[in-house]
């Protein structure tokens, strides 16, 4: 009764804008893990409980939706997006889902005539392990579609890329250039001769400098794109590596210094984070968004991107500081502590120094930032962890939650370390669907017991965050919790899972995709959850997703997904 009483004595102080009722509500919350109806009032929400407890906040001015049943629960948080880079690849060439080298060389020729005489061809998404033979492409295979085009089409992991000739001789990429620090141009190991392959930012910023650059108008367009397919997919909120050119400028002139010993011309601002701020202002923005600065820069140019980023807001703020160590397992570039069981010639690129990093970390640290390092291999998630672990030593105890993001392929020493280090483990499970296929012959089946290993390092203690990677994934979160309950490909294929010790719980993976992911940037106390007084981000589905055979979450919809209140995603409408 005094529950019943509080609740109508809230609704008599004021009615809601907003209710939801009639629904099979999911709220995250241990004490009260069900309910029927949600109260919305602003941005936040009011009340959650019965119909009938919340009846008395419907007043003659409350928009009231009628579930008739549906699932609701609270909004997926995307711990790891590029999100303009999935919305600029909608204007690009696309490899996603080729067969074969022939198909990638098709999809070329039927655009051809889209682009001006000389005009810069790009794209990506393409994935050599599903074409016969898995070779990858070559300038000679570009050079066959056109060599009047210069060409640059990076893999799905966006960690190699392949140019023609055209584009390799308008960077000055020739036979005698040496490789730069952390990256690679791939040679044919029999003549010496470059094949055209990029490995890693470093080589790929080479050519990607000489194409011209996206225009503002197409940079906001893009953000829209991407932003309304995150809603369809009941995505709330992000946490963004966007602002590719702030990005590129610090890996080419780490700490704002220039590889080469001259003086670094000045670094550009925050780009696609002020088209976030416009989006927020103008009452369009339908993600909460935390946008990450690059690592490299000196702690004096971050304080100046802070001031630039203005106020935090519940919308848009920025996050931790991102940071590589290495590359990807499908291209062979993550650092790995052994050779890679399918080339014993490659190890992986690790590209930092580990005490040079050491002596970063603790002086980013020093200056309040969170650390986020993106570390594929054991490795590189060795090299992250100690650099952690310097970071404790040297400046004490606090609240950090610095992250390792993908955290991949972990030596089994190195797996409890996460939880000792209080180190987040911010991983992608649809990665699963693709990798699972060739990962074991990549690094072996001892290597193997330590990769994606969400179970053995939830046991551990250690706090998990999910995302997509989006768009080296595509946003859906449930093909990411299909592949954290199954570890099978849609397929169904390996029967029981590939590791199948390393599934979790449907409710623990929809936890680290929310509630998780809102720890992972310091919001658990208004985000992840559908309580009073937390922030209103609702995702509703035709059925309990929590009761379906695994199978249909890969064909599952939305039907509304809501963001501070407002409905932001209406599949009727569609």
């Amino acid at each position: 009764m005094a529950r019943e009483t509080t609740l109508h004595d809230m609704a008599q102080r004021q009615t809601a804008d907003f209710v939801l009722k009639s629904g099979d509500v999911y709220t995250g919350i241990a004490e009260q893990p069900r309910a029927q109806a949600i109260a919305i009032r602003g941005e936040s929400i009011a009340a959650i409980g019965t119909d009938a407890q919340i009846a008395p906040f419907i007043g003659p001015n409350t928009r009231v939706i009628d579930l008739h049943g549906q699932f609701a629960m609270p909004g997926f948080n995307d711990a790891h997006v590029h999100l303009l880079e999935a919305g600029i690849a909608k204007y690009q060439i696309s490899f996603e889902g080729t067969t074969s080298l022939e198909e990638f060389q098709q999809r070329i020729r039927e655009r051809l005539s889209e682009f001006a005489p000389g005009e810069w061809i790009t794209g990506g998404g393409w994935d050599h392990t599903l074409w016969p033979g898995q070779q990858f492409p070559t300038r000679a295979d570009l050079d066959a579609v056109s060599r009047e085009h210069p060409m640059l089409f990076e893999r799905v992991d966006g960690h190699v890329a392949i140019a023609n000739s055209r584009a390799l001789d308008i960077a000055g990429i020739t036979e005698s250039s040496p490789d730069p620090p952390g990256g690679k141009f791939a040679r044919d190991p029999k003549t010496g001769k470059l094949t055209g392959m990029l490995e890693e930012d470093s080589a790929m910023d080479r050519v990607w400098r000489r194409v011209p650059p996206i225009s503002l108008e197409r940079r906001r367009q893009a953000a829209e794109v991407a932003l309304d397919e995150a809603v369809r997919f009941g995505v709330t909120s992000i946490q963004d590596n966007s602002d590719g050119p702030l990005f590129a400028f610090y890996e080419q002139n780490p700490d704002g210094k220039s590889r080469d010993g001259g003086p670094a011309p000045a670094p550009p601002g925050l780009v696609d984070f002020e088209i976030y701020r416009a989006l927020e202002r103008e009452g369009k923005l339908k993600v909460r968004i935390t946008e990450w600065l690059p690592f490299n820069a000196p702690v004096s140019a971050l304080a100046e991107l802070k001031r630039q980023a203005g106020t935090p807001t519940a919308w848009v703020k920025t996050g931790a500081l991102k940071g590589f160590l290495d590359g990807s397992l499908g291209s062979r570039t993550a650092a790995m502590l052994a050779p890679y069981s399918d080339d014993a010639s490659a190890s992986g690129i690790l590209r930092v120094d580990p005490e040079r990093l050491k002596q970063m970390a603790i002086e980013r640290d020093r200056a309040g930032f969170q650390i986020a390092f993106h570390a594929i291999g054991d490795r590189a998630n060795r090299v992250g962890l100690d650099a952690f672990d310097a970071v404790r030593r040297a400046n004490g105890p606090r609240d950090r939650r610095d992250r390792i993001e993908h955290a991949q392929v972990i030596a089994p020493s190195d797996l409890l370390r996460f939880s000792a280090l209080d180190v987040i483990a911010s991983m992608q499970p649809s990665h699963l669907l693709d990798d699972e296929r060739w990962a074991e012959s990549r690094i072996g089946p001892e290597r193997a017991k330590g990769a994606y290993a969400w179970n053995t390092l939830s046991k551990s203690g250690a706090r998990l965050a999910f995302g997509t990677d989006y768009p080296v994934e595509g946003v859906n979160p449930l093909r990411g919790i299909y592949a954290c309950v199954t570890r099978e490909l849609p397929d169904g294929n390996p029967p029981g899972g590939w590791q199948p010790q390393e599934k979790l719980p449907i409710e623990t993976c929809i936890h680290d995709y929310t509630i998780g992911s809102a720890y992972a940037e310091f919001e658990e106390a208004r985000k992840g959850q559908l309580r009073a007084g937390m922030l209103a981000d609702v995702v509703v589905f035709p059925s309990d997703i929590t009761r379906l055979a695994p199978k249909e979450l890969l064909t599952t919809k939305v039907v509304l997904t809501i963001t501070g209140g407002k409905i932001v995603y209406d599949s009727a409408s569609r």
